[in-house]
């Protein structure tokens, strides 16, 4: 239930249709919950008749006293131990009402809040919660008090889970954004272009660059199953253990099977991300290993290459060996790298968009520069899907060995 639908539902009093209406409106921050308690005490308190409202956050061994609304902060104890009942009762029902201050675990015998009737409710998750009691007046009614607080405690939680998740997906986008290399390395001889289109804030798709020395450089396109926080802690770590292997000079191959048991072991099996790494040497020679990618293609003068040799995905299986490919880069030869999203974009009629289409662009022009190559595809692409968003990450790098 949100906040949209609470405000527009029959039976609901005007103060709660004002509430959620000013609801709708907000968004979380530091002092959200403490400006929402105080907005809620003025718009219900003639009609649940309260006097006042605290709330108590959350800290590692307790509950601190973090605002009081309609009554005197001193009169109340600053910090809560997390045995205290009154708590335990409200964490574990959600939202209870004391109608009986002399009732076993109220908050009056516990010295929490004065002798009169009181309701107390939970918002968030461990370690975050906090607990919000009403003091409630004379003339209260346990069935409107009740009513109040249970949808109020829905729409409050459904907030702070909203922002949670902006949270959480502006976190896996400062990880993505710290892992993305900014340009292409300048290399002797050759022309590289990339992109990454995420379809959503995060994205699984990624691209890399590794300096080997000797003027070998190293570079990588991968696609990671998922979206989100899940996808970007899988390319991360996919990411840093191929840099952290190739570092170490070690080969491609034996990178690979180390990398893939890491991800096994540290991820669930529903997580798994297809590779390619080649490593360029100036003469235009290419080693590479194919991790379960769609196999990039390689134009020479009258021919396309498909570099399929490698292995399985990473990560499902533990056992996994992998094996080492060669190919030759000749003077204006073309190697395009991408991801399913580029290829499996759907026209109106829902056909691909196809290796074949990407093929003729190449063909059409393949003395053409890297950049205008890689724009001519990806524009190409978009057009293919009627100019819709991207249904998914698509990701494209383009490599051009110059005839110089």
């Amino acid at each position: 239930m949100n906040s949209d639908l609470m405000a527009t539902t029959p039976g609901l009093s005007p103060g709660l249709h004002s509430l959620f209406n000013k609801l709708d409106r907000q968004r979380p921050d530091r002092q959200f919950l403490g400006a929402f308690v105080e907005e809620a005490f003025e718009a219900l308190k003639a009609e649940l008749c309260l006097q006042g409202v605290l709330v108590y956050a959350e800290r590692r061994d307790g509950f601190e006293l973090r605002s009081v609304v309609g009554l005197e902060p001193d009169a109340f104890p600053e910090w809560v131990s997390p045995t205290c009942g009154s708590l335990a009762l409200v964490r574990r029902h959600r939202v209870y009402l004391f109608a009986d201050p002399d009732e076993e675990g109220s908050p009056w015998r516990e010295r929490v809040l004065p002798r009169v009737p009181c309701a107390g409710l939970v918002v968030g998750r461990w370690p975050h919660r906090h607990v919000i009691f009403f003091l409630l007046d004379e003339g209260w009614s346990r069935e409107p008090v009740d009513f109040a607080l249970n949808v109020l405690r829905a729409a409050l939680g459904l907030k702070l889970l909203e922002e949670r998740v902006r949270i959480n997906l502006r976190q896996a986008a400062e990880v993505q954004e710290g892992l993305v290399r900014e340009a292409p390395p300048v290399v002797p001889g050759f022309e590289i272009a990339c992109r990454s289109i995420p379809a959503e804030e995060v994205g699984g798709d990624f691209y890399d660059f590794v300096p080997m020395g000797r003027d070998v450089v190293g570079f990588a396109i991968g696609d990671a199953s998922g979206h989100d926080l899940p996808a970007a802690l899988l390319v991360r770590d996919v990411v840093t253990g191929l840099r952290m292997g190739l570092e170490k000079h070690l080969r491609m191959e034996y990178v690979f099977a180390k990398l893939n048991r890491v991800i096994h072991r540290s991820h669930p099996a529903s997580c798994y991300a297809s590779v390619f790494y080649g490593e360029l040497e100036p003469n235009g020679n290419l080693a590479y290993v194919n991790a379960g990618h769609h196999p990039p293609l390689l134009f020479h003068r009258e021919r396309i290459a498909e570099l399929w040799t490698g292995g399985t995905i990473i990560g499902p299986l533990i056992d996994v060996s992998f094996r080492r490919g060669q190919a030759r880069f000749g003077r204006g030869a073309v190697l395009v790298l991408f991801t399913d999203g580029m290829v499996e974009r759907r026209g109106p009629s829902q056909e691909a968009f196809g290796t074949d289409r990407l093929k003729r662009i190449v063909q059409a022009d393949p003395g053409a520069p890297a950049a205008e190559l890689l724009d001519r595809i990806l524009d190409a692409a978009f057009a293919h899907g009627d100019g819709r968003p991207w249904e998914d990450d698509a990701t494209l790098m383009v490599v051009r060995r110059t005839e110089a």
